[in-house]
């Protein structure tokens, strides 16, 4: 079941991306677990958590375990279980074991509140949750109003009647792989609700190895003896990729952290595991960088650093390659195309742009009409790639104007140049018109992000006194910067010496943080919804 091909990767960017040959009966959990016991990679460490060290053989007898247990309880192919997991040994042994059961697993953002979990499970409908026991509380008053929910196992220490550990390990650690093909749906994940309610994502059994063979292997570079660290946490698309669909490719190994990634949490791991490549957003990458903690650069093993979520400003890059010698590889990815699509490469990194398009995606930036514009114009961006989900589930008006055939829209504002570097502007819905002329919210943020004084910052469209729209900027500031009207007007002269006047925001508000997702995206619809005093010249 696993496939057998040799590693692709090369310097050369341009050269064709391999084709992969799925056999006629194929699971992705059988393929990346069973080819590194076929490798010989059996007794190499596969994941690292918080509790221990687990060899590749450990792990394919675990997603064994697994998937009997699955099959015991009587869930059937194509059934859907709800992941809410913390990052640990249980999530890939969990996700893997049902995908070889034929189960759809459903990993979730663990950061949500009841009434988001009670919406993802009535949607889903899934019949069984696996959730982690510090979660439990938020799930179990659920049970009565959610009659299709007839499973709930807990993992970790808990009282309940059906524990992860004992649930699995009283099964065979053999086990029978369902008659999976690589166009049978696999697994589904929501998008992050950044514009609104999140939209269940499906994605098919070839589209895992489809990203490791497009960009992990030739893009990324990652091999056998790297150790990734993923701050991203595996509910997350780009995160499923980065902690468990690449390491599991190449015979790597994956650091796991569950708690949440706060800038001394990240530097204990990065300083006591040394892994060769971490994976970020901006938002920490900006608070480490504030951070006094920051370790000394001899103490790091850092070959590679990516960043996805928002768009990676320009003088955030640069600094830290200062401070680490190590680049920020940015890119562009989303959950209805599973990880990254378009990117900076090693060697070739021009900060302030997205980089290029990932071998075996086509891109293309169009207007309102579906026509491609000129070379550095403004236009929607759509994708064309393997691993695009092929529909929301139980949304058909919402798949309609996000799947256009092979396209998808990819919901971002983009200009490419003519040597053919990406460079994002805004959400699509973000957008500014400032006197018939689009204004880039991401623009004005990263200009005001290259003042002494600002940490982050977050633009939207505010109507003045005349009901035009114009930027307004909601600012947060470095410790033991003080938000004042001098320093507003000081920001705003500020973004004038680096933009087109007309771009300068007229308001500053200066907040404690951004409201964002568990992914780090920043809301600016919640940004818009408010009412509140606003800070004008």
């Amino acid at each position: 079941m696993a496939l057998d091909r040799p590693p692709f990767a090369s310097a050369d960017h341009s050269v064709s991306p391999p084709k992969i040959d799925f056999p006629r009966g194929y699971n992705a959990a059988v393929d990346l677990v069973e080819r590194n016991l076929a490798a010989g990679r059996g007794e190499r460490i596969a994941f690292i958590d918080d509790a221990g060290r687990y060899k590749y053989r450990e792990l394919s007898e675990r997603v064994n375990r697994c998937a009997n247990a699955w099959r015991r309880l009587g869930m059937r192919m194509e059934d859907r279980v709800v992941l809410l997991l913390h990052d640990g040994i249980d999530f890939p042994v969990a996700f893997l074991g049902a995908i070889k059961a034929g189960v759809v697993p459903i990993p979730c953002n663990t950061l949500l509140t009841g009434a988001e979990y009670e919406y993802l499970l009535a949607d889903s409908r899934a019949r069984a949750i696996v959730v982690s026991a510090p979660l439990l509380g938020m799930i179990e008053p659920l049970k009565t109003r959610l009659p299709q929910l007839e499973h709930l196992i807990v993992s970790g220490k808990s009282d309940a009647a059906l524990r992860f550990d004992d649930w699995i390990h009283r099964e065979s650690s053999d086990a029978g792989v369902a008659p999976t093909t690589a166009d049978d749906v696999c697994f589904w994940l929501y998008s992050s609700g950044s514009t609104g309610s999140p939209k269940g994502a499906v994605h098919l059994h070839s589209d895992l190895i489809h990203t490791a063979e497009l960009y992990a292997r030739p893009i990324l570079g990652i091999e056998q003896q790297d150790i990734v660290f993923s701050a991203a946490k595996l509910f997350f698309a780009y995160g499923l990729g980065n902690a468990l669909t690449f390491p599991l490719a190449v015979g790597a190994t994956a650091l796991l952290m569950a708690e949440r990634p706060t800038p001394a949490a990240v530097f204990k791991r990065l300083t006591e595991h040394t892994p060769t490549i971490f994976c970020g957003v901006p938002t920490l990458y900006a608070a480490m960088l504030a951070s006094s903690e920051f370790p000394a650069r001899e103490s790091l093993a850092l070959t590679r650093c990516v960043s996805v979520g928002e768009a990676l400003p320009a003088d955030l890059g640069k600094r830290w390659q200062a401070r680490t010698g190590v680049d920020i590889l940015d890119g562009l990815g989303s959950t209805e195309l599973l990880h990254i699509f378009l990117s900076n490469r090693q060697g070739d990194v021009r900060y302030g742009t997205t980089g290029k398009p990932v071998p075996g995606y086509e891109l293309r930036i169009v207007d309102e009409a579906g026509s491609d514009v000129a070379p550095g114009e403004i236009g929607d961006l759509q994708v064309s790639g393997p691993t695009s989900s092929p529909y929301y589930w139980n949304n058909r008006a919402r798949s309609l104007a996000t799947f256009l055939g092979p396209w998808t829209r990819s919901g971002d504002k983009y200009t490419v140049d003519r040597d053919g570097y990406y460079t994002y502007c805004g959400r699509t819905d973000d957008m500014l018109k400032v006197g018939g002329v689009y204004v880039s919210p991401f623009e004005v943020e990263a200009a005001l992000a290259t003042h002494e004084a600002v940490l982050e910052a977050a633009v939207v469209g505010h109507a003045d006194e005349s009901e035009l729209i114009k930027p307004k900027a909601f600012v947060v500031l470095k410790s033991g910067q003080t938000g004042t009207p001098a320093l507003a007007v000081a920001l705003q002269e500020h973004v004038k010496t680096q933009l087109a006047p007309f771009k300068y925001p007229r308001w500053i508000e200066f907040v404690g943080e951004l409201p964002k997702t568990a992914t780090g995206k920043i809301q600016r619809f919640k940004l818009r919804a408010l009412e509140r005093p606003v800070r004008t010249e």
